[in-house]
């Protein structure tokens, strides 16, 4: 497991990390404390892969607007230089 904060990773690093984690958990063979840490490691991980997500969506969004709006506004001019 890496020590880096959420700020640090990518998405695709905490993606990693987690599914590693996740592996470690579900083999067991870990103490009660080395499983909680894995655990509260699991929990900052799905945070981090969340916010990605989150920024991800919000710029996807932005972008199908913009694109919805510029066709919008083209399809303006046109019907204006028609008449």
């Amino acid at each position: 497991m890496t020590s880096r904060t959420g700020e640090a990773l990518g998405y695709e690093q905490a993606r990693d990390e987690l599914i590693e984690v996740v592996r470690r958990l579900e083999a067991g063979g870990t103490t009660l404390e080395e499983s909680l840490a894995l655990w509260e490691r699991g929990e900052e991980l799905a945070k981090v892969c969340r916010t990605w997500l989150e920024g991800a969506r919000r710029r996807l969004d932005a972008a199908l607007a913009e694109e919805a709006h510029d066709g919008q506004a083209h399809g303006e001019q046109s019907a204006e230089g028609a008449g």
